[in-house]
């Protein structure tokens, strides 16, 4: 079985808009609520890439549970964040991201973490000033003009990927925490609203990711040093 230990994270990436050979395959993986939410799409574009996201999280999962992967039971929290549930399941803990026709999913066996990944598109109004605190809009004014864009998205994605590593949801404000995204510094969580050790616990990583994109995982290691192991080709 596939295992990660305490000193890497997996990241597995894949495409969502290459058909496989027989889509009634990666269909057969999925539960019925699964189907149930794959029939709820209005465009089959929509409904194929979460077909192809969710069977191949499956069989990327059932490495590390040495399950079959159609056999693998998820629970919900309420913010909807998946585990893993069962008797006598080994711990593993994942987060599944998909932008555009591209998914990541990030894998530990010691660590909560969420990953977050978006292709980079053009901003048709402010959107930092409803959803950045005060001191990431201040960090993002400051740069030159020709890497706001790309300063939006580093912040944006390590944003979302310490939400989801939360598991809290819409229930957290983005506003609570400050992240450090500028490149002339290492990205890192500066200030979580009370919770003065969060900067030392929470590691927060850049993803090699395709041009046009930006990606980020956020693990609780409790200040252990923690690297990213690719394990497939994007």
């Amino acid at each position: 079985m596939e295992t990660t230990g305490p000193d890497v994270i997996d990241v597995w990436s894949w495409r969502l808009d290459v058909p496989p050979p027989d889509l009634d395959m990666p269909v057969a993986l999925l539960s019925p609520d699964e189907c149930a939410r794959a029939g709820r799409f209005v465009h089959d574009r929509d409904m194929h890439r979460f077909i192809i996201a969710r069977s191949r999280m499956r069989l990327i999962l059932a490495r590390y549970l040495g399950l079959a992967p159609q056999s693998i039971c998820f629970s919900y929290n309420e913010s909807g964040k998946p585990s893993v549930s069962g008797s006598g399941i080994l711990p593993v803990h994942f987060n599944l991201t998909h932008s555009a026709d591209l998914a990541m999913l990030a894998v530990s066996d010691c660590y909560t973490l969420g990953i977050d990944i978006e292709e980079v598109r053009f901003l048709k109004e402010d959107i930092a000033k409803w959803f950045f605190s005060r001191r990431e809009c201040e960090t993002l004014r400051s740069l030159p003009a020709e890497d706001y864009l790309d300063g939006f998205y580093r912040c944006w994605t390590r944003k979302e990927a310490f939400v989801k590593a939360q598991g809290s949801g819409l229930s957290l404000p983005l506003d609570s925490f400050d992240m450090v995204f500028d490149r002339s510094n290492i990205s890192r969580l500066d200030h979580f609203e009370g919770h003065p050790d969060a900067p030392r616990n929470w590691a927060v990583l850049e993803l090699v990711v395709p041009v046009n994109f930006a990606g980020a995982v956020v693990a609780s290691t409790g200040g252990h040093r923690v690297e990213l192991r690719y394990r497939d080709t994007i």
